[in-house]
């Protein structure tokens, strides 16, 4: 297992390149629009009660709010470990009993709405809030890897301190924060950032499939986002 070359192999890139290419476009959409971004914060959080009438979803996401607004003159290592730790507080649900669909990617606003998700959420919002805290975007990738205990696919957030480094993991299967080689329940398949989607081989550095630049066809979706979607899920943890 390589977590600096990956496992993903020539046969796989080609079965299954245009689902990695949509899922690069679709990720890297989202972070477009979240990078940089102000937030009304008092707008943001008028429009979280009115949509899940809780006063703990509030709570939740302005706790959210402090958090960024509060580490952001700390370590790298303070940040991944606060962020980590924040998330990992929340329920873990699969998107079929939460939104009544196979796969569906919350915004992080809407996984603390609900206050609950699967793999790709708590990565997602993670990812999100530690490069709003100034983390670079080159130093963080989303990881699709095999949970091999569990025999099924599941996302993490790598941290690379450097670029040859072996990267630290946050996850929600496992609270502490691990470099990679001692994660040996996990197997990586495949890495993406806000700029970059990486189809990896067996032998030899990750490919470049694509570059973020070509958002075109998801101007719809990038719409949807900068307008802060919060749908209601078929569940209530409040």
């Amino acid at each position: 297992m390589d977590w600096l070359k990956g496992v993903f192999t020539s046969k796989f890139v080609r079965g299954n390149a245009p689902f990695l290419f949509a899922v690069f476009l679709i990720f890297s959409t989202v972070c477009s629009v979240f990078a940089g971004a102000s937030v009304n914060e008092a707008a943001l959080f008028k429009k979280v009660f009115s949509v899940y009438q809780s006063e703990r979803a509030v709570k939740r996401v302005k706790a959210w709010r402090a958090l960024v607004n509060e580490q952001q003159g700390s370590s790298e290592q303070q940040k991944l470990a606060e962020v980590n730790a924040f998330f990992n507080q929340l329920h873990f649900v699969d998107d079929i009993k939460l939104w009544g669909k196979t796969d569906y990617w919350a915004t992080p606003v809407e996984f603390l709405g609900v206050a609950g998700g699967d793999c790709e959420d708590f990565s997602i919002a993670k990812y999100f809030t530690l490069t709003e805290l100034g983390i670079a975007e080159e130093k963080l990738r989303l990881v699709y890897v095999k949970a091999l205990s569990l025999n099924q696919f599941h996302m993490v957030v790598a941290y690379y301190p450097e670029p040859a480094a072996m990267p630290l993991i946050l996850d929600n299967l496992d609270a502490d924060i691990k470099p990679a080689n001692q994660r040996k329940d996990l197997a990586p398949v495949y890495s993406f950032n806000g700029k970059n989607l990486w189809l990896m081989k067996e032998k030899g550095r990750g490919q470049l499939a694509g570059k973020a630049s070509r958002l075109k066809s998801w101007n719809e979706l990038r719409g949807g986002l900068k307008n802060n979607r919060m749908n209601l899920p078929l569940l209530s943890f409040d």
